[in-house]
């Protein structure tokens, strides 16, 4: 599991420092608001990035949790 661990450490990093950065909910529904259907495409890959972190989150929790069984 260690191989997997790091794998997700390094796509979470990597998320921050794209040239899209990863908002937190918070800033893509503020960005959501604000622009008012302009930038969509900026808007849609900043819904994808937020969406795979996420799943990597999600992932990294489960392999903790099997980890303390």
């Amino acid at each position: 599991m260690n191989k997997v661990t790091d794998y997700i450490n390094e796509e979470l990093k990597m998320l921050d420092r794209g040239i899209v950065a990863t908002p937190r909910e918070e800033v893509l529904d503020m960005f959501a608001q604000a622009n008012h259907g302009t930038n969509d495409f900026l808007l849609m890959q900043m819904a994808k990035n937020y969406g795979y972190k996420l799943a990597l989150e999600n992932v990294a929790n489960e392999i903790q949790a099997q980890d303390g069984i």
